[in-house]
């Protein structure tokens, strides 16, 4: 009976050790699930870079960028460099696009109108970026009569076709870079607008913004640091899409001889150019084409997959 007692002793004494005793080292992390912490934007560029197609894409885009700064650079040739005795050359090792009727080398032209064209794309998606969140914040956190006053503008703006504006603009300010892009940006951003006053008025019904504004934070810190911040998903999305709907109007209005003044070679420019030519020598019109086709293709593959790397609900 006393040897009972104490077997049973001796367990409970192992038991407790085996409850409340020091773990061993090898056995601390046994159960323990290691997941990499990352960011929001961290995140999103991972499964970003999962896409090859986008990756791909971004690539792309790089280099024509690149080109487009250090092409016309680093050329022998200039953009506006005539050459009369080697006049609709094919392409060749000295002129790797060939020539166009003036003799200026299409290669450097076309690197030349990237900086155009890309310029009016990034810089009216910019102001239309910073247009649209200042107009569509105020108007989705005020709310109220306010909201629809600026709401029944932008209805107003929206119905005109956004091509007359440009046209107007052109005409009276005459074909350069500055009307081309106030042309652009001056109903351009009623988009921009609508999808900002959207997500803030989503967002701000939220508790994190209700919380923000009963411990006595301004509107302004609320509008921007707690609703903008939480809408640059979609936002930044429908930037990556004004970028070459902006590229391609300018094309356009170059094409029909409203755009930009030669001799600067927008890739419009240069389509309309080439038109003049298209019978003979087809394949000046395939350059700028090409240059514009590519570009916008890149860009619109990079903004479909923006808009599943930045939402978390595709995540």
């Amino acid at each position: 009976m006393v040897v009972t007692k104490g077997v049973k002793a001796n367990e409970e004494l192992e038991l407790t050790k085996d409850l409340f005793g020091k773990l061993p080292d090898k056995e601390k992390n046994s159960e323990f699930i290691a997941v990499e912490s990352k960011s929001y934007l961290a995140d999103a560029w991972t499964r970003f870079r999962q896409n090859k197609v986008a990756t791909i894409s971004l690539t792309v885009l790089a280099i024509i960028i690149l080109l487009a700064i250090f092409g016309p650079i680093l050329s022998p040739y200039t953009y506006d460099g005539q050459d009369l005795e080697n006049t609709n050359s094919p392409p060749s090792s000295e002129h790797i696009f060939g020539t166009d009727k003036f003799g200026r080398d299409i290669f450097v032209r076309v690197m030349y109108g990237a900086r155009i064209s890309l310029t009016v794309g990034f810089v009216s998606a910019f102001i239309n970026l910073v247009v649209g969140i200042v107009y569509g914040g105020i108007s989705g956190y005020t709310g109220g009569r306010t909201d629809m006053i600026m709401m029944r503008i932008i209805d107003i703006l929206y119905a005109i076709p956004s091509i007359l504006y440009v046209i107007l603009i052109m005409l009276l300010f005459g074909p350069n870079i500055i009307s081309v892009l106030v042309g652009i940006c001056l109903s351009s951003w009623v988009g921009m607008a609508r999808i900002v006053r959207g997500q803030v008025l989503s967002l701000k019904q939220q508790e994190f913004a209700m919380a923000a504004q009963v411990i006595g934070a301004s509107k302004i810190r609320i509008l921007l640091k707690h609703l903008i911040l939480n809408s640059m998903g979609p936002i930044l999305v429908t930037m990556t899409f004004i970028i070459p709907d902006a590229i391609f109007t300018e094309a356009y209005l170059s094409f029909l001889g409203v755009g930009i003044a030669a001799p600067m070679a927008s890739w419009g420019t240069l389509a309309q150019d080439a038109r003049n030519v298209l019978d003979s020598y087809p394949i000046q019109m395939f350059w700028p084409v090409a240059a514009i086709c590519i570009t916008m293709f890149a860009l619109n593959f990079i903004g479909d997959t923006l808009n599943d790397a930045l939402d978390p609900k595709k995540k």
